[in-house]
């Protein structure tokens, strides 16, 4: 009956949200420009400061986790704001599998906390052409938009320069040891990225298998650099 009220009311702070464009995403109490209250605000699952410098996965201190010690990925940074726990899972879900598209607004000011330093070409990641038909949107893009738009980045978004050529099974619904196989090849550079410094936006990183395998790819076609730059950001243990 709890998970019930629960779902019922974030169903109807999402509409109200939609209608009134003014209640808090989280409480339903007033909003404020990020489409947060100030309390709400306050409890996201901020990311701690002590983070691995390469997969921002938190450290005791700063520096480099074994995970990429014993198998660095081929992205050379991330920025995440948040971890990928409650209240902020469910509002990525909502926006992502349950149309709830006003939200993506709220979930690009959070990306907005942690501005990249460096980048001269922002990549959203790509969706294959079948999950683009099915659910209509790609959500990295029109959180790239808004992101950028809201920090008034002059950085060139280009959601053509890479292309995802086959449908994969989704990462969430695989054992982590198997997602790195199952998105192998996934991705094509079309365009000659010679000493661009490429950040990808998307909504979570997990194991970071599917960011490691699009950076491999932008590197190839010749990207200096690629750093992801995600919203929440998936902690062993914590969700």
């Amino acid at each position: 009956m709890q998970g019930f009220l629960s779902n019922f009311r974030a169903g109807l702070f999402d509409k109200l949200g939609a209608i009134l464009g003014a209640g808090c995403v989280c409480c339903g109490g007033r909003g404020e420009a990020d489409g947060f209250c100030a309390g709400c605000r306050a409890e996201l699952p901020w990311l701690d400061a002590a983070q691995c410098v390469q997969c921002a996965h938190p450290l005791p201190a700063p520096g480099v986790c074994g995970r990429c010690l014993a198998d660095p990925p081929h992205f050379d940074h991330v920025i995440a704001a948040c971890r990928y726990a409650p209240p902020l899972d469910g509002l990525i879900q909502r926006a992502k599998y349950g149309g709830r598209l006003h939200l993506l607004r709220s979930l690009a000011a959070l990306l907005a906390h942690h501005a990249p330093t460096q980048a001269d070409l922002i990549v959203p990641m790509p969706l294959s052409a079948a999950r683009l038909r099915e659910r209509g949107f790609n959500q990295a893009l029109q959180l790239a938009q808004l992101a950028a738009g809201s920090m008034n980045m002059n950085t060139r978004i280009n959601a053509d320069v890479c292309i995802k050529v086959r449908d994969t099974a989704p990462q969430s619904r695989l054992p982590w040891q198997q997602r790195r196989c199952n998105i192998r090849g996934a991705f094509v550079t079309l365009a000659d990225l010679r000493g661009r410094h490429v950040l990808v936006v998307d909504d979570v990183l997990t194991t970071g298998a599917t960011m490691s395998e699009l950076a491999g790819s932008l590197k190839k076609a010749g990207a200096a650099s690629v750093s992801g730059w995600v919203i929440a950001r998936t902690v062993a243990g914590k969700n």
